[in-house]
């Protein structure tokens, strides 16, 4: 009897599982059509015109990759000026994105945008007419202000418009069209690095197109409905969610909105600048925390260096030749956006958190990896066989090298070499010429047209070395596991983890972290490199990146599938407590009916569905 009592508990237990597993099958397919159904053109439409906000950001900070290795010979660039060119872009980027947080408040974020679009026209204008490098440096702020004012409105916008279930993938969107950015770029530089002259005022100036077309486009597209109900224009609000949902009820939603900024102003008063509100209010200070944290290790991850710097990076791994330098750059450029569109299918799959871990993992591996591959690189380091005498008499530090990869760490040497087969013959550190760092400033590698008939060689920046493609890997990798959540994951989650009232100067806050940790470290790559070696400044990122991986483990909870209303109480908990919190925490459940049937869809897809 008792064995068939535990048959018959037995047989029960399976149907009530396999009806469980039924129901939860015909939740997902109810799901999926609502969805589907439910989610009008005219959302992506919004979206795509708002990412090329992202496309201008990608292009503008890509494309001085491959214009500096022309810039430096046409105009006789130094390091220091190099580096200026791409860090006042990032200066002028991390003040814009401050004051925009101040702009979308006052404004709203269509002007902003529109603003960010004429900057990008007006700075692209400038950079393709310049002729000093005076000019090229107004130029780039000028572009830097128009990506600092985009990079924190875009995110926001698309994030306030887009229904919750294609939230993260709608964010995300923005940073695979700044990754589009950065390889239509890369392949621009590559096209017009076969222009010796000017071709980097094409590079520089062709930005000027999705500028205009972006800035026309926002002519007719409607301002963000959360925006519009906080500043009482509720009407206008309620026809844009039309819009946006299709035949989608929207009071709920509505109220949703509405009720939350009424308990907001309440709850937090209205008194004194947002930024001390946010600092004195316990779980925005923690998204603050989390927001500003996430942004600043993704610059420290040194993901700036290795795009701005990549070609370069290439030739100190001792690819030689300019052209070939750039076209390897486009297809590390390539790899980023291709390893986005994977971030972009699996946001909302693996969520927030686990990509952002696993991505971060991954990406500490691989500077590990590159920086062993410049390590490699040290150590068979060509000797130096020959010391031909100055004949100014100088006192040139170049002479006191023994080994090819310390003259090759002082910005004033180079090396002047042949080769026997594939082994460095006859080589020699030489003080570089002060106009052209093509050259030398002496001797046999000092008259370009002469040495390379005679089979001499000369290279500034970098050794001859069978392990170039470990370098070349190391970038690769480093792309596989950046992009698909390092990249866009603090973008996608800094959109969603501030209240309405807090959002604009949450995203302006960490954005304006974002920027300066990025002129930290794109300013200070090349000065890096020459006191702690290559192979150091990159075991130094490696270090950074798993710091980052305990801050997010910690801090960094699931916002998966979230009302942007509900997210507010993830930051309730202490913030080392916050990683922790259960991703199905604040779900809760309404029926719907299909096909005259009862099952349930959580996050507050719909009310009815037949």
């Amino acid at each position: 009897a008792a064995a068939g009592e535990r048959s018959l508990i037995a047989a029960e237990s399976c149907s009530s599982l396999n009806s469980a597993a039924s129901g939860a099958e015909l939740e997902r397919a109810a799901r999926r059509q609502f969805q589907q159904d439910e989610t009008p053109g005219f959302v992506y439409v919004v979206s795509v015109f708002s990412a090329l906000g992202g496309f201008l950001f990608g292009y503008d900070t890509g494309v001085v990759s491959g214009a500096l290795l022309l810039l430096k010979r046409e105009l006789n660039l130094d390091a220091l000026w190099q580096e200026l060119l791409v860090s006042s872009t990032v200066g002028a980027a991390a003040l814009s994105a401050l004051a925009g947080g101040v702009l979308n408040g006052l404004c709203g974020r269509r002007p902003c945008i529109l603003l960010a679009s004429g900057l990008f026209t007006a700075g692209s204008g400038v950079l393709a007419a310049a002729r000093d490098k005076e000019t090229l440096l107004a130029g780039r702020v000028v572009v830097g202000l128009g990506i600092g004012v985009a990079s924190m409105t875009v995110p926001v916008y698309i994030a306030e418009v887009a229904p919750p279930h294609l939230r993260g993938r709608l964010v995300t969107i923005n940073t695979l069209f700044i990754t589009g950015g950065q390889f239509f770029a890369s392949v621009v530089d590559g096209i017009f690095s076969y222009l010796a002259k000017d071709g980097w005022r094409y590079m520089l100036g062709l930005s000027a197109v999705p500028a205009v077309i972006q800035f026309l486009g926002f002519l007719f597209l409607p301002e963000s409905p959360r925006w519009l109900i906080q500043k009482g224009q509720t009407q206008r609000a309620r026809r844009i969610l039309t819009q946006m949902r299709g035949n989608q009820a929207i009071d709920e939603e509505y109220d949703s909105i509405k009720n939350n900024i009424e308990e907001e102003e309440k709850e937090v008063g209205a008194a004194g600048p947002v930024i001390c509100r946010m600092l004195t209010y316990p779980p925005t200070r923690r998204a603050l925390i989390v927001g500003c944290g996430l942004q600043m290790f993704q610059q420290l991850s040194g993901i700036n260096t290795v795009m701005y710097y990549s070609a370069t990076i290439l030739q100190m791994s001792g690819v030689e030749d300019d052209r070939l330098a750039i076209w390897l750059a486009a297809l590390t450029a390539f790899i980023n956006f291709i390893f986005t569109l994977v971030g972009v299918w699996l946001v909302e799959r693996m969520g927030r958190r686990k990509l952002t871990l696993g991505s971060l993992t991954g990406t500490a591996v691989a500077l590990i990896i590159l920086a062993s591959g410049f390590l490699l690189s040290a150590q068979v380091s060509p000797r130096i066989t020959l010391n031909p005498t100055d004949p100014s008499h100088q006192n040139s530090t170049c002479t006191k090298y023994s080994y090819c990869n310390g003259c090759m760490l002082d910005p004033d040497c180079g090396l002047c070499y042949k080769l026997n087969k594939s082994s460095v013959v006859e080589s020699s550190c030489i003080p570089v010429d002060k106009h052209s760092t093509m050259k030398a400033a002496w001797g046999r590698c000092s008259n370009e047209s002469i040495f390379k008939k005679e089979d001499l060689f000369w290279a500034y920046n970098f050794c001859p070395t069978p392990y170039s493609w470990t370098a070349l890997l190391g970038l690769i990798l480093y792309l596989v596991f950046f992009a698909p959540g390092m990249g866009p994951m603090p973008w996608t989650v800094n959109s969603e983890i501030y209240p309405l009232w807090a959002r604009s100067t949450g995203n302006a806050c960490s954005s304006g972290v974002n920027w300066v940790f990025n002129v930290l470290v794109s300013l200070t790559f090349l000065h890096t490199a020459e006191y702690l070696t290559y192979y150091g400044a990159f075991f130094l990122y490696a270090g950074f990146a798993a710091l980052g991986l305990v801050f997010i483990y910690g801090c960094l909870p699931e916002t998966k599938g979230k009302k942007l209303e509900e997210i507010e109480s993830l930051f309730e908990n202490r913030l080392c407590t916050c990683g922790m919190s259960d991703s199905d925490e604040g779900r809760y459940i309404e029926y719907i009916r299909v096909k005259g049937s009862n099952y349930h869809l959580s996050d507050n897809d719909a009310s009815d569905v037949e």
